[in-house]
């Protein structure tokens, strides 16, 4: 599974936003890599930030 993948799981499966760090400490994954893939998903419109450093999937 893509990295970009893996981190919009885990922002579905959270009942609430969460921070870059939050996501790379559920993933196991590289915050850098967290990031360039919140900012693929932010571009794709899949996820957008509702609180400031804070990330949810778009309803």
């Amino acid at each position: 599974m893509e990295t970009k993948e893996i981190v919009f799981k885990a922002l579905e499966n959270s009942d609430k936003p969460l921070k870059g760090g939050e996501i790379a400490d559920l993933t196991g994954i590289d915050k850098k890599e967290v990031d360039k893939a919140i900012k693929k998903l932010m571009t794709d419109g899949k996820i957008n930030s509702p609180i400031r450093c804070f990330y949810a999937p778009v309803k």
